[in-house]
């Protein structure tokens, strides 16, 4: 008689014992902490509880495991655990703070005004049915956009000078990038502040803010962009060199459309930070209640500085109406973030 071949288990799939095994730990390392800490101990603290339930539940969920599963089973599935609830915990603080938001500036967003006026003549105490973020808005698209004007083709030409030409001097241009990487933002706005307002003698305006912002979008732009022009495959640049391109022709005919997701995804880390900075608005350009539009000449308010001026206040309703503009701003970030990776997708994969 000929037995049939063994197969091998998968370990990343779940079987009923394993779930049996899962619900079991989590509800049992539950009610163990339950009456430890808090009826034993008489303890409190929804932290500590939490802290103390992941590592029962590791404990118990290990033991259980032990008595069916070899080693390497057990050290996948409590990996798999710990990464399970590591996601988890990113994705709740994330929902959450985005449900908070939302909750807390709902009564502003309701009005049609608060998309539609500006803040001129209308006091933090007036009803939200007067006055509106439109300044705000308006404000933070062009700050943004010259923002982006400046910062991307700097922040993409590094990236292909570190990544296409290399050198010793690109090693140094690769620390300077990483070092202003973490660049406090409001550093940035002092730099541009001395030079553009007290040396240069320009007013505060928006595109004092737009330049700082671009010094700190741009090692952001660089560093990513580095990352995704190395992914690009060696053999495309070296079939296009094969077929007699030039490097830069190949540079810009290859590797750039090749990269362009990964350096849309640069793009989108970058203004991810610029868009929300406080600290550079608040030195380079004064708070505006009115409507500007001219980067070059007056005041020009954002919607960071509108909700910091107006949780400054400590009135209620103007506090609603900062929440309000919090939740716009989550939501400019969301449409650019969409927008952007719609225009970088890959159009000939879907033909």
């Amino acid at each position: 008689m000929v037995s049939s071949p063994v197969q091998p288990r998968k370990i990343r799939s779940l079987t009923s014992d394993d779930w049996v095994s899962l619900v079991g730990a989590v509800i049992a390392s539950f009610a163990l902490v339950d009456l430890i800490y808090l009826h034993i101990l008489n303890t409190s603290g929804a932290l500590g509880f939490v802290v103390c339930w992941f590592a029962s539940f590791m404990l118990l969920f290990a033991a259980v495991l032990s008595f069916v599963n070899p080693r390497h089973v057990i050290v996948d599935r409590l990996v798999t655990a710990a990464l399970y609830v590591a996601a988890l915990i990113v994705l709740g603080a994330l929902a959450s703070t985005v449900i908070y938001t939302f909750a807390q500036g709902w009564r502003a967003l309701v009005h049609l005004n608060f998309y539609t006026h500006d803040m001129s003549g209308v006091s933090p105490t007036a009803p939200l049915n007067q006055g509106g973020i439109l300044h705000a808005i308006v404000g933070t698209v062009i700050e943004v956009g010259i923002a982006i004007a400046i910062a991307v083709p700097v922040g993409v030409a590094t990236a292909v000078y570190m990544s296409e030409v290399g050198g010793r001097f690109a090693r140094w241009v690769r620390t300077v990038v990483e070092a202003m990487t973490a660049l406090p933002e409001i550093l940035a706005g002092l730099f541009v502040y001395v030079i553009l307002i007290v040396y240069v003698g320009l007013p505060k305006t928006g595109f004092a803010v737009s330049v700082a912002m671009a010094v700190t979008m741009v090692p952001i732009i660089a560093r990513a962009g580095e990352v995704a022009l190395r992914v690009v495959p060696s053999g495309l640049r070296e079939a296009s060199s094969a077929l007699g391109a030039t490097h830069w022709s190949t540079v810009r005919k290859v590797v750039l459309p090749s990269a362009k997701a990964g350096l849309a995804t640069a793009t989108i880390l970058a203004v991810a930070r610029g868009i929300g900075e406080t600290a550079v608005a608040l030195i380079t350009s004064g708070a505006s209640s009115f409507m500007t539009i001219n980067p070059i000449k007056n005041p020009m308010n954002s919607l960071p500085l509108f909700i910091f001026t107006a949780d400054q206040t400590h009135e209620p309703l103007a506090i609603v109406r900062a929440f309000g503009a919090a939740s716009v701003l989550l939501a400019m970030v969301l449409v650019l973030f969409i927008l952007t990776r719609w225009l970088s997708r890959d159009k000939g994969a879907r033909r």
